[in-house]
């Protein structure tokens, strides 16, 4: 028989012979371990002794509460998670071939069987519906990633942004494999007036719980700003979502939020414990000074985050990413690339091409990035 270790494999038998009933009990007794048979003499019988230790049951087709296929049906169904073998006799074996087709792991010809070949079938019955419940189990879990997958696509942002002078690019890496969504996030939205506002968040911690959070607090903050509000208004709001919706009180989430006026030639800025964006305007390349404006969301009360005012001129560029894009290691030691490391690359490859970055970052890491990774590069009049 097939079971664990020490363990022993408990049976449930159907049949309304007596004698057959009987024979199989002892050609089963033969086996090295053999089995714990529950016997039972019809469906209803058996519907009532079957428990969650019946790993197979063998069963008559000829039962006085159920014939036929109609008897394997009700079987299976009541048995989902067990072996079943069809009894069958020599005058119905062409039923025992559409038994298995049905759903069954085997049929046995009463006349035919021995101790050797029943004991083998009922293993091998087993090791198949062990084989069938993998399977299914794994067809399962690939439609639940799909589904998951597809969830998780329509949660990613896209950007509200009438075409323009403006350039826009943005690049999402969760560090966790298998997913789409992180703690990570980021938005763009154009407001009726031709302002443009961009965020980058980061959400503390790493898994499914941070990166419902991050989708949350990235949704608020586009339904505040589409409502027409800005600045402490916005940060104050999104620091009650976050500690309404976060699972601890230790949860915090730093962002860095910019809002280019109608013109495009200013900008208002608030970092709130976060990275500070990296500047490119008449061909200088600079962190944008003045930061931070405040700490994190969802550690002090009642506080208030300083505006940056940008000044940004005809042509520009600027960089808002997580801290996943600084905090790579560089060559695999100790050190990690920073805020100066980022500003060198983008000073070596003469303006910001995002994916270009990335790649010599990952590169710089000599791995995957260790980090979430959420960046937005918008621009006027194509300048990188």
């Amino acid at each position: 028989m097939t079971a664990p270790p020490n363990e022993t494999l408990t049976l449930l038998l159907v049949e309304d012979d007596a004698g057959d009933a009987f024979l199989v009990e002892e050609l089963l007794a033969e086996a090295e371990n053999p089995p714990k048979i529950i016997w039972v003499r019809s469906l209803a019988e058996g519907r009532i002794r079957l428990t969650d230790e019946v790993k197979c049951v063998l069963v008559d087709l000829s039962l006085p509460d159920a014939s036929g296929l109609e008897a394997l049906e009700q079987v299976l169904a009541m048995a989902p998670h067990a072996a079943v073998l069809v009894l069958t006799g020599l005058n119905d074996s062409h039923v025992g071939v559409e038994a298995v087709s049905a759903g069954a792991q085997d049929f046995l010809v009463k006349q035919d069987i021995d101790a050797r070949l029943l004991i083998r079938a009922v293993r091998y019955a087993m090791e198949r519906k062990r084989a069938d419940l993998a399977q299914r189990k794994l067809v399962e879990v690939e439609l639940t990633t799909k589904e998951n997958s597809r969830l998780e696509r329509g949660l990613l942002p896209v950007p509200l942004l009438e075409p323009g002078a403006l350039h826009h690019e943005a690049r999402y890496l969760p560090g966790r494999q298998r997913t789409l969504l992180a703690g990570d996030f980021w938005d763009t939205v154009q407001s009726p007036d031709g302002a443009v506002h961009v965020v980058v968040g980061d959400v503390c911690g790493h898994g499914p719980d941070e990166a419902a959070l991050g989708v949350a607090l990235r949704i608020a903050w586009r339904t505040l700003v589409l409502a027409g509000h800005t600045g402490n208004d916005v940060l104050r709001t999104l620091d009650s979502v976050l500690r309404v919706e976060r699972k601890s009180s230790e949860i915090f989430t730093t962002l860095c939020t910019m809002t280019v006026e109608p013109g495009l030639r200013h900008a208002r800025m608030h970092v709130v414990g976060h990275p500070p964006p990296l500047l490119i305007r008449d061909g200088a390349i600079e962190v944008t000074p003045g930061t931070p404006s405040g700490p994190p969301l969802g550690i002090f009360q009642g506080v208030e985050w300083s505006p940056i005012d940008v000044p940004l001129g005809d042509e520009w560029s600027v960089l808002l990413y997580t801290d996943g894009l600084i905090e790579a290691t560089v060559g695999g030691g100790p050190d990690l690339l920073g805020t100066e490391g980022l500003e060198r690359l983008v000073r070596e490859q003469g303006g910001i091409h995002l994916d270009r970055l990335i790649e010599r970052v990952i590169e710089l890491n000599e791995d995957p990035l260790n980090d979430d990774l959420a960046a937005v590069h918008i621009s006027r009049n194509g300048r990188r």
